[in-house]
This record gives structure tokens, C-alpha cells and sequence, in this order.
């Protein structure tokens, strides 16, 4: 078998992915039985959660910076070596406030592994950068298959801080794995000064770009549908389409799986294709799918309900390539790391907002929200294709 080593490194960031995820995503399940043990109320520990969120999302840039002064490999090691201390911190941590600033840390150095990865995957799969980065991606829906089951089972048996502990015991031996299979890679620019690539001036005018800007619109849109399905998914489930918690919590994980298989496929026609194109077909898809969850009835349009939305939301990978396509090599890091700091931050209130709508309007009306976005979004998309707008 001829194995090339751009596949190595290929499987050991998706990997490295899976497991910053994987810690993560292991405490939501343990949330009943953290709060039972430092007496504290469900908000308190949705703002620790909150404060996870967002320092994972503010480390994407500075990780870029980091990565070209000390080369994407040390960045990504910090970030797995990382995550794997802070797991463990997090599971003896004897009082809460202790537990807040290291599930807060623990956001931060998961943070500095995906904007470097994916600048490294860029510059060694230069002709199928789209697929290098649907792959990579499917890191995220296995972590969020793995976790919760993993979690419950070790958090039933062996108490919280056990299923806490599940994310340190896959993040070190993907450590070692990341730092015996991967070779060290070259900084692009270890002598300039860090605080010459915080300038507003060159921030603004990174942003300011028209291509870059409407990228951000889209990737902000398609982060906030995401987020928005993904926290609330099983809920609308249960009290929308009437369904058993069971067959909302299988559901759920089919649309990890959906999600895992085609991302790949994603990528690769973006590729082929061009961006745009499978950008919009991600759009219209997620909307049919959500349109179906909301008004056709039976388990045959839950299937296909599912199937349309897992797919549509594997925007990740037409969408990211767009943002390379758009930026230099020097600049793919740390740029790469800016947008997509910002266009999470956008995204991560659609959260907020369908938690908002379904409690003002129904649930009926929250997710018809996000079905007018994306279709706003894509027609968008097709006009700026069909006029040359040049976004």
C-alpha cells in the first residue's frame, strides 16, 4: 500500500480534532450530577459552559499568530498536550470556582489546534484543500457521538470527575501520537514581531475585503443555524413532533453520523466544482430539512429530515476553502484564525436566538427562522454569482 505521509498528517489533526472536542463535550451529560455536587444552579453552570465556548472561539486567532512563529506542529501539540492537563484539572477540581477557570482554560488551548491544523492541511494538500478539510471536520460529529455515550456511561459508574476525566485519557495518547508521526514544520514568520499582526490597521483591511467579508456573512449565518439545531435538536424533537426522549436522543446522533459521512464528499465537490456552488446546495439542503421537521408528519420525513440537515450542515468544508482560496500563504494562519474567530462569535448566538423565538413564537416559528436565513443566504450567494459582484 502506498501510504504518503500528507495522509499521516491528514489522520493525526482529525484525530488531535476529535479529541479537543471529545474534552469538550464530555461535560454537558455530567451537568445534573456537577451541579448536585458544588450545589449550584443550572445557569451558573451554563455560564461556566459559556465561558468554555468563548474562549475557545477568541484563541482561534492568536492561535494562527502562534502557529507562524513557532510552526503549526508545537501550536497543535500545545493544544492537545493542553487539553489533556486541563481535562484532568477540571476532574479534581475540589471547589467550583476552581472547576470555572479550568473549563474556561480548557476552551483556550482546545481553541489553538483548528485554525493551524487547517493552515497546515492547506499548504500540504495544495490541490484538494477542500477535501483535506471535509475530513478533518469529521472530528467534531465523531466527538459528538462519542462523548455523550462515553460520558454517561463512565459518569453512571464512577461519578462525574471520572467522565470528566474521558477527555484526558483520548487526549494524551494523541499526544504522543501527533509528536512521534509528525514532523516539525517550519515557521513562516519567526522573526516578526507579535504585536505588529494585532495592528488594527491590518485587521481591518484583512476584513474589510469584499471576498472576505461576505464569507464571514455566510460562515457566521451557517455557524448560527448550527448551533442553534445543535443545542436545541432533540427538544424541538420531543416537544414539536411529539417524539420519546429515546428516539429524539437516536435522532441526535444520526445527525453526528450523517454529518461524519458526508463532510468528506462536501469537500471534495467543492473542489471539483467550485465553492459557491456546494455552498448553496448545503444551504437550500439544510433549509428543506428543517422544513421537513416542521411540517411534514411520520418517521420516513424525520429520516429524510435528517439526512438533509446532517448533510447541509457540513457547510464547513466548501465554506473554509473559500476563505483560502481568498488568503495568501503568509497570511493563511493567523488570517485564517481572525475570520474564524469572529464569524463563531457571530454564530454563537443563534443558541441564544432559537432558545429566544421558541419561547416567544413556538417551536414551529424559531426554526422557521433558520430556514429564512439560509434561503436569504443563498439567494445572496446565487445573485453575487450571477451579476459578477465580485464577493
Amino acid at each position: 500500500m502506498n501510504w504518503h505521509y500528507r495522509y499521516t498528517i491528514l489522520t493525526l489533526c482529525t484525530v488531535a480534532f476529535f479529541a479537543t472536542m471529545v474534552a469538550r463535550l464530555v461535560v454537558s451529560p455530567l451537568v445534573p450530577a456537577i451541579t448536585d455536587s458544588f450545589r449550584i444552579t443550572n445557569t451558573v453552570i451554563g455560564t461556566a459552559l459559556t465561558g468554555m465556548w468563548l474562549t475557545y472561539a477568541l484563541t482561534q486567532f492568536p492561535s494562527g499568530i502562534l502557529g507562524d512563529r513557532y510552526g503549526e506542529r508545537t501550536i497543535v501539540l500545545v493544544a492537545v498536550g493542553g487539553t489533556a492537563v486541563m481535562s484532568l484539572a477540571l476532574a479534581i477540581a475540589p471547589v467550583f470556582w476552581v472547576f470555572v477557570v479550568c473549563i474556561v482554560l480548557l476552551g483556550a488551548v482546545a481553541g489553538l489546534h483548528y485554525s493551524v491544523a487547517t493552515a497546515l492541511l492547506t499548504r500540504t494538500f495544495k490541490q484538494r484543500v477542500g477535501m483535506a478539510i471535509g475530513v478533518h471536520t469529521i472530528g467534531s460529529p465523531a466527538a459528538g457521538l462519542f462523548a455523550p455515550i462515553a460520558a454517561a456511561a463512565v459518569g453512571t459508574r464512577y461519578g462525574w470527575r471520572a467522565g470528566a476525566a474521558v477527555g484526558a485519557v483520548v487526549a494524551a495518547p494523541v499526544f504522543v501520537l501527533f509528536a512521534w508521526r509528525v514532523r516539525e514544520t517550519e515557521p513562516r514568520r519567526p522573526e516578526q514581531p507579535m504585536a505588529e499582526r494585532f495592528e488594527f490597521d491590518v485587521l481591518a483591511e484583512l476584513l474589510s475585503r469584499p471576498p472576505i467579508a461576505f464569507t464571514i456573512l455566510i460562515a457566521a449565518s451557517c455557524a448560527f443555524a448550527w448551533q442553534g439545531i445543535a443545542s436545541f435538536l432533540p427538544t424541538f424533537l420531543v416537544e414539536h413532533r411529539g417524539q420519546s426522549t429515546t428516539l429524539a436522543g437516536i435522532v441526535f446522533s444520526s445527525y453526528f453520523v450523517v454529518q461524519a459521512v458526508t463532510k468528506p464528499a462536501v469537500g471534495s465537490l467543492s473542489d471539483s466544482y467550485g465553492r459557491d456552488g456546494v455552498i448553496v446546495g448545503c444551504l437550500v439542503t439544510t433549509a428543506i430539512g428543517l422544513w421537513a421537521f416542521i411540517a411534514l408528519p411520520g418517521i420516513v420525513a424525520v429520516a429524510a429530515a435528517i439526512l438533509l440537515v446532517g448533510t447541509g450542515l457540513g457547510w464547513a468544508a466548501a465554506v473554509e476553502p473559500r476563505f483560502m482560496d481568498e488568503l495568501s500563504e503568509r497570511e493563511r494562519n493567523a488570517g485564517f484564525g481572525l475570520v474564524r474567530t469572529v464569524y463563531l462569535i457571530l454564530g454563537s448566538i443563534g443558541s441564544v436566538a432559537v432558545g429566544f423565538f421558541s419561547d416567544a413564537f413556538g417551536w414551529a416559528a424559531s426554526f422557521g427562522v433558520l430556514v429564512a436565513l439560509l434561503s436569504v443566504v443563498a439567494a445572496c450567494i446565487a445573485a453575487n454569482w450571477a451579476f459578477d459582484l465580485g464577493y
